[in-house]
């Protein structure tokens, strides 16, 4: 119990909500309470009346990504308590849902542009002092949460939370917004909040030594979990030697759009998801990140850059967590610096233009155009980066829907000397993501014209072209299998869209003498 001992580098946790796989709209409570009654508990009941249908919809390569439970028929009885549990013990969840709803309602049909005092007592109970009604300039009413109160309130519960642990096996998981995770054998079961401190000293133990007595006493354990955790435990560290440097200036393309930036002196990671696979070539995994990461740059707050089973286990290593400040308690644009800050992580929360120093460099926030299905959503950043004597654009899925800006920003920072954009230009609708939270029905059509979208090649240009990059480089979209399939599940084929508009941005920037290429697995620039 007293040996020295380390986390294993494939060791990996899948933090949950209620056995969903936790995301910013099912952690924090009002877009939470909305995800579970209007999404969660109606794909339940839908799987209980047809287990097969989800069955063969969830293997089915044209359904991928759908909102279908991919769990066997002879699990339909645990499905069936799990929904029974969240009816009976979410139950002031389920009706804060409600309520929102119908004060949406009430709204649309009362405030006609006339004083909205009358309105609040008629509102329902559960939003008491938790709401502001107000006007915009079109005289469009709409319901504001005051959303630090709605934290401190009874809708957000800590024991809904729980983590599951196991080894990376290599097997895409089950899509993470449908399928919810059930108790498997070589997984172990935790039922504590996301802040635990226990975590902390869990993953430090990837870089650090510790012993299994103090992991034991840490996580408060019993006998047989005790047991299954000796299983994520190895003598000795699994760390590469290159993961620091000495000299110079280095990039790390980790995949998707997470990359690792160092000097000599500091370490920067944007929208940080690390694949924990080590036996696997051609990408980087938690075994080559550098034991300290200054500064995390989270662009938005989708489940493909904001991935809280990385952010944990990177939990108690990170200076601080950089993030775009929202728009105060629109239901669409939840606060991420209130949702990192109650899962314990150090956050930093900026608006366009704020600077954020490190050693031997800076980062600049940066306007953010587009991929948000059109909807009021101002949590969302660019960055630029002056790093060992580079400047650097991280773009993530931004579009170049108006270049104007990317000019602006060109004569108030300066040319850059690299970009990296995103190019999923044919983005899902705005129901995939956001069906839940919209409280009035949206047509198909209208749902279809608003998509989750990046730039196109004629947009990805214009970016490059007004901020005077030399160099510009496409991010994998969905196409790396082992680290987004179960979380994007997107299919790409040589005839789609996306990858032919990589093409011709790639023969765009061949004809203006701009280095380029598309990201797949790791890649390293140095400097």
């Amino acid at each position: 119990m007293d040996e020295p001992i380390f986390l294993r580098s494939n060791a990996i946790i899948e933090p949950l909500v209620d056995r969903f796989y936790a995301w910013m709209h099912n952690v924090a409570p009002v877009q939470s309470a909305m995800n579970l009654a209007f999404l969660q508990v109606p794909l339940l009941e839908s799987y209980l009346q047809s287990p097969q249908v989800h069955i063969n919809a969830s293997v089915n390569p044209e359904l991928r990504g759908g909102f279908f439970v991919n769990l066997p028929e002879e699990r339909s009885g645990e499905v069936r308590e799990l929904l029974a549990s969240i009816k009976r013990d979410r139950a002031e969840q389920l009706r804060f849902a409600e309520a929102i709803a119908e004060a949406d309602e009430l709204v649309g049909r009362e405030a006609t542009g006339f004083d909205l005092t009358p309105l609040y007592p008629k509102l329902p109970s559960e939003l008491s002092g938790l709401v502001e009604l107000a006007y915009d300039v079109s005289n469009q009413a709409s319901i504001r949460f005051h959303e630090p109160l709605v934290y401190e309130s009874s809708f957000y519960s800590e024991d809904r939370q729980s983590v599951q642990l196991s080894l990376e096996t290599g097997i895409e998981r089950p899509f993470i917004l449908s399928t919810p995770r059930l108790p498997s054998p070589g997984v172990l079961d935790l039922p504590i909040p996301f802040r635990h401190s226990g975590l902390v000293d869990l993953f430090r133990a990837r870089i650090e030594p510790t012993t299994r007595a103090r992991l034991r006493e840490a996580l408060e354990l019993g006998d047989a979990e005790a047991d299954q955790l000796n299983g994520l435990l190895t003598d000795a560290p699994d760390l590469a030697s290159d993961r620091h440097i000495e000299g110079g200036g280095r990039i790390r393309y980790f995949g998707h759009a997470c990359l690792v930036m160092q000097t000599p002196e500091a370490a920067i990671i944007t929208d940080p998801w690390v694949n924990a696979d080590s036996t696997a070539s051609g990408r980087y995994t938690y075994r080559d990140l550098p034991d300290y990461i200054d500064l995390v740059l989270l662009t938005h707050g989708h489940q493909d850059h904001i991935v809280l089973e990385t952010l944990l286990q990177l939990r108690g290593r990170v200076g601080g967590v950089v993030v775009p400040r929202s728009s105060r308690g629109n239901i669409c644009d939840p606060s991420l610096a209130l949702y990192l800050q109650r899962v314990g992580l150090p956050v930093i929360e900026v608006d366009d233009f704020s600077e954020v120093e490190f050693p031997g460099g800076k980062v600049t926030a940066t306007p953010f155009l587009g991929e948000h299905a059109d909807l009021d959503i101002r949590a969302k950043s660019t960055y630029h980066l002056e790093l060992g004597g580079r400047r650097i654009f991280i773009g993530a899925d931004s579009s170049g829907i108006d270049p104007g800006l990317y000019r602006h920003m060109r004569n108030h920072l300066g040319p850059v000397d690299v970009a990296f954009l995103g190019m999923e230009c044919a983005g899902a609708p705005l129901t995939w993501l956001y069906q839940a939270l919209l409280v009035r029905p949206v047509s198909k059509k209208m749902s279809d014209s608003r998509t989750l979208s990046g730039s196109n090649a004629v947009q990805a240009s214009a970016i490059v072209s007004e901020l005077g990059a030399g160099e510009a480089y496409i991010y994998a979209m969905g196409e790396e299998q082992w680290l987004v399939g179960h979380v994007m599940a997107t299919s790409y084929n040589e005839d789609s869209v996306q990858l032919k508009q990589v093409e011709e941005f790639m023969t765009w920037c061949a004809a203006q003498g701009v280095k380029a290429d598309h990201l797949y697995g790791q890649h390293e620039w140095r400097w």
